[in-house]
C-alpha cells in the first residue's frame, strides 16, 4: 500500500497553553506590557498512525480560536487526506474565508492546521521539511528578537543588547513608539556602545503617528538601522505611503498582522512597504507563505518572518526560510523567560556566525511530549496591559 496516498485526516484537536510573566519579567513595547504568553497546539491525526504538530498564534484570545477550529474548521476537514495541503486550503478559503471575510481567527486556525498537514507529509517521506520543501540545510542569518529589548532606560538597554552580542548574533531588534524624543536617545546609544558592526532592526508595533515616523526615520538613517517594522495599523496604507516617501534609507517592513496572499498582493499594490514579515502562524500556514514568497520573489522583496511563541513554529520558519530563495532574518526569540520555546527541547543554536540552521529529523524535527502540556492551562483573555 503506499501510505502517503492512504493517509486521511481522522482528527484535530487544539490545544491552548498559557504561562503568566512574574513581577520583574515583564517587557513593554508598543502593544502594551505582557502579563502572559499564549500558543495553540494544533494536532492532526491520521489513519495511518501518523500524527502533525503545528502552531497557531492565539490573536489575544486563544479561546475563540480554539472554537474556531473545533466547531467551524475540523468538520470541514476530517476525512481529506493529509497530504492534500493545496485542497485543505482551497476548502477552507471557500467555505470560510471568502464566503465570511478573511477574518484573523480563521487564519490563524488554518495555519496551525497547515503546519501540522506538512509535518505529517515530512514524517511520511521520512523527509526533513526543509528538504521535503525543496530546500536545503544552510545556515540562515538570525536577529535577536521575540518578547525583548523593551522600553528601558539607555543603559540597561544597550547592556542587553550586548548580551544577545556576546551569544553570537550580528542583528537585534529595538523596540520603539514610546515616545518620538525616548526612541531616539535609546537607538543613538545603543549604536554608539554596539559600534557598526551590529545590524540595529527597529518595531514600532504599530504605535506611532506620521509626526512621529517624520522625527524617527531620519535618525535610523543615520545609526544605518536594517528596517522600522509595523510604525502604524497593518491596513493603513495611507500612512505607509506617506512614510515611503521620507528616506529611501530605511526601509519599511511590515506583514506579521496580514493574513493570506491576497492581503500581501495588497501590499505590493500600495508599494509602499520594502520588507514583508509573514508569520506562519497567522498568514494561513506554510502552503499559503510559499505562495507569499513566490509572490514576493518576482518583486525582490525579501521576505525577514515573524516568529511565534513556540519552538514549533521557529522550528517550521527555519525549514520554511531554507527552502525559499528570498529568505532574510530569521527572528530567533531570546526572551528570557519562554518556557514554551524550550519544551520540547533545543529548536535553533545561534553560531559565531550568527546563523542558525534547520532541525534534521523527519517533519518539522520535533518529539512533542503532551505530558508537558498540563503545566501550561490556558489563561483567556489578552496578554498585554495597556495605559490608555
Amino acid at each position: 500500500m503506499n501510505t502517503r496516498l492512504a493517509l486521511k485526516i481522522t482528527a484535530i484537536t487544539a490545544i491552548p497553553l498559557s504561562f503568566r510573566l512574574d513581577q520583574g519579567k515583564t517587557v513593554t513595547m508598543g502593544i502594551g506590557s505582557t502579563t502572559k504568553r499564549d500558543t495553540i497546539i494544533v494536532r492532526v491525526e491520521t489513519s495511518e498512525g501518523i500524527t502533525g504538530y503545528g502552531e497557531a498564534h492565539p490573536g489575544r484570545s486563544p479561546g475563540a480560536v480554539v472554537s474556531l477550529i473545533h466547531n467551524t474548521l475540523a468538520p470541514m476537514l476530517i476525512g481529506m487526506s493529509a497530504t492534500d495541503v493545496i485542497g485543505v486550503w482551497k476548502r477552507v478559503h471557500r467555505m470560510q474565508l471568502s464566503s465570511h471575510g478573511v477574518g484573523s481567527g480563521a487564519s490563524l486556525g488554518l495555519s496551525g492546521i497547515d503546519m501540522a498537514l506538512w509535518d505529517i507529509r515530512g514524517k511520511a517521506a521520512n523527509m526533513p521539511l526543509y528538504e521535503l520543501l525543496g530546500g536545503s540545510k544552510r545556515r540562515l542569518p538570525a536577529y535577536a528578537g521575540g518578547i525583548s529589548l523593551g522600553y528601558q532606560p539607555k543603559e540597561s538597554l544597550a547592556e542587553e543588547a550586548q548580551e544577545y552580542v556576546a551569544r553570537g548574533y550580528k542583528a537585534i531588534k529595538l523596540r520603539l513608539g514610546d515616545s518620538a524624543k525616548a526612541d531616539i536617545e535609546r537607538v543613538l546609544h545603543v549604536r554608539k556602545v554596539l559600534g557598526d558592526d551590529i545590524d540595529i532592526l527597529t518595531d514600532a508595533n504599530t504605535a506611532y503617528t506620521l509626526a512621529d515616523v517624520r522625527r524617527v526615520l531620519p535618525v535610523l538613517a543615520e545609526i544605518k538601522a536594517g528596517w522600522l517594522e509595523e510604525p502604524f495599523a497593518c491596513n493603513d496604507f495611507s500612512s505607509y505611503r506617506e512614510a515611503a516617501k521620507i528616506t529611501p534609507l530605511v526601509p519599511i517592513a511590515v506583514g506579521e498582522n496580514h493574513y493570506g496572499r491576497f492581503e500581501f498582493a495588497q501590499l505590493r499594490e500600495a508599494g509602499a512597504v520594502q520588507i514583508w514579515q509573514p508569520d506562519l502562524s497567522k498568514c494561513g500556514g506554510i502552503t499559503e507563505g510559499l505562495a507569499i514568497a513566490a509572490m514576493a520573489s518576482a518583486y525582490r522583496i525579501p521576505m525577514h518572518t515573524h516568529s511565534s511563541a513556540t519552538g514549533i513554529n521557529h522550528a517550521a520558519t527555519i525549514h520554511f526560510m531554507a527552502a525559499i530563495e528570498n529568505s532574510g532574518y530569521f527572528e530567533a526569540c531570546v526572551s528570557h523567560f519562554n518556557p514554551l520555546r524550550d519544551m520540547f527541547g533545543t529548536t535553533f543554536e545561534i553560531g559565531a556566525d550568527g546563523c542558525v540552521e534547520p532541525l534534521h529529523k523527519p517533519g518539522i524535527g520535533l518529539e512533542i511530549d503532551e505530558g508537558l502540556f498540563a503545566k501550561y492551562p490556558l489563561i483567556d483573555g489578552p496578554g498585554y496591559v495597556v495605559k490608555f
